[in-house]
């Protein structure tokens, strides 16, 4: 009897974290759509999310390419289809790899500073200031990083593709032994449209779903200083289970 009320409790906890964070969803994505804007608080947030997220996301695509290529490359050999190397890499990174694992590392990095940021500023009541100073927290705290969650994540993606793309060219033209204008043109003729836009979308989802989980815990954390170390980790784990469940549902859509 024991076990069955604690599954029973868990269970309505559970119920109750998704009915907060749909209303809190809900709510934020309604306050996208009406004015007041703050242009520059969201310009530095995509300053923040975008620029400063190019390193770390730069150098995990240009790795995940060669390691793609030279995989690939192994696995191909018996079964003496090496030509195939340039579509798999093209292929696994407009579609899977680029947004997935750039949507991770921004995960990791913009996530978690979301949620500290807006947690400190809730343990330590700046949060309830503005509302005495006639601001809307939802307008000047979440609106901005999901407007710049949603843009830049698909930008950081695009570029990953290319680097993740020039990474395996580089391994295939000089360790496997692909001629340049062949790894190229076997490039161009296996990229496709629906590819692309596949990423980017499920680039724009992962990114504005960054942006709600970094702020609804935040905006949610309660405690001091353990409480906030409690909301970024939350917001991590919760953002990248979510990532990678969205991805199935999204590849679902676009090739099933």
């Amino acid at each position: 009897m024991n076990l069955l009320a604690l599954v029973g409790r868990v269970f309505l906890a559970f119920l109750t974290q998704v009915g907060q964070f749909t209303l809190f969803a809900l709510v934020s994505l309604s306050h996208c759509l009406r004015p007041p804007f703050y242009l520059r608080l969201t310009a530095r947030q995509m300053i923040e999310i975008g620029y400063y997220s190019l390193p770390v996301v730069g150098l995990t695509a240009i790795f995940t390419g060669m390691v793609l290529a030279l995989q690939t490359s192994s696995g191909f050999s018996e079964l003496a289809a090496e030509s195939s190397v340039a579509m798999i890499v093209a292929w696994g990174m407009t579609r899977e790899l680029g947004p997935v694992l750039a949507g991770l590392m921004v995960a990791g990095r913009i996530g978690a500073a979301m949620a500290a940021e807006i947690g400190t500023m809730k343990v330590t009541e700046q949060v309830d200031a503005l509302y005495t100073l006639s601001t809307n927290p939802y307008k000047y705290l979440v609106v901005p990083r999901l407007i710049a969650g949603a843009t830049m994540l698909p930008l950081l993606v695009l570029v990953a593709d290319i680097i993740g793309i020039f990474g395996g060219y580089v391994l295939g033209t000089t360790k496997l032994g692909f001629s340049e204008h062949g790894y190229i043109s076997a490039t161009w003729r296996h990229l496709e449209f629906i590819g692309v836009v596949s990423g980017l979308t499920k680039a724009a989802v992962f990114g504005l779903v960054i942006a709600l989980m970094g702020c609804y815990h935040g905006i949610h954390s309660r405690g001091g200083a353990q409480g906030v170390g409690k909301a970024t980790t939350n917001a991590v784990v919760s953002a990248s289970i979510l990532i990678l469940l969205l991805n199935y549902v999204l590849t679902e859509m676009f090739f099933a």
